[in-house]
């Protein structure tokens, strides 16, 4: 049997955040770890391994143990971020805020840049990350633009057009398109951009709906939900390719650990 599903050449490990939600299978009843398949084939069907990362008590050491095992990072959907993280008094709209991943997720973003790990964010993932370098968010985007346009609430995903900011990395990777369609579920969204991070695209109504991190080699967040889209796996693939890229650099250095 062999370790690879690419000829001989061992497949990257992506390491995929996860909820601690309350779940329910068979007599059980429990927290557990819980993130949607289609995250998985996303990274499966990519070339990658996929490997779930659950929130769990964490310190720098933890953190850079953990991303030091993987060649990807992706930083999931997900409930809220916690708005003290970014100055602000919880409202209404906003969710009970899940201290643990948000600590989990800030420790590994960080250790991810400290070693130039290949980071992508998707809908929370981009907002965590803008949070984390010092960026804030809009905790109820229909207050803002008038409009709940971007979640059909009750878990329905809605359609929109995001128009793509060219010359940015998220554009090369979408091959230089102007404008494409993508499925959202948010109610929040990036206000204040944090410093370093460059907006790569925007919806209609101007609502930041892509982040590059020019400081990494590969790093890059989405607000739409890209998993969800079967057909269209080009962000998968393009973080896949970006770990191979770096295992290739590692062994070509003699770098192992």
């Amino acid at each position: 049997m062999t370790d690879s599903i690419r000829g001989d050449r061992p497949a990257p490990l992506i390491g995929l955040t996860t909820y601690l939600e309350q779940s329910q299978t068979g007599v059980w009843d429990v927290r557990a770890s819980f993130l949607p398949k289609v995250y998985l084939d996303g990274v499966t069907d990519a070339g990658g391994v996929a490997m779930l990362l659950a929130p769990q008590p964490v310190d720098a050491m933890i953190a850079r143990r953990v991303v030091s095992a993987l060649d990807a990072l992706i930083l999931t959907g997900g409930r809220d971020v916690d708005p003290a993280r970014y100055g602000q008094e919880r409202l209404a709209t906003t969710d009970q805020p899940r201290l643990d991943r948000d600590a989990w997720e800030a420790a590994l973003l960080e250790a991810a840049i400290d070693i130039d790990l290949p980071v992508l964010g998707i809908c929370r993932g981009l907002q965590m990350i803008n949070v984390c370098l010092g960026g804030t968010l809009h905790q109820h985007l229909p207050e803002v633009i008038g409009g709940d346009h971007y979640s059909g609430g009750q878990g329905t995903f809605t359609v929109n057009p995001v128009r793509v900011e060219q010359g940015t990395r998220l554009s090369e990777v979408l091959a230089d398109v102007d404008a494409i369609s993508v499925m959202s579920h948010h109610h929040q969204a990036v206000d204040k951009v944090a410093d370093g991070l460059v907006v790569s695209a925007r919806g209609e109504d101007g609502v930041i709906q892509g982040l590059d991190l020019p400081q990494l080699s590969y790093g890059l967040a989405v607000q739409w939900h890209p998993e969800e889209t079967i057909e269209d796996r080009r962000l998968f693939r393009s973080i896949v390719e970006a770990a191979e890229r770096r295992m290739a650099r590692r062994a070509a250095s003699g770098d192992r650990a």
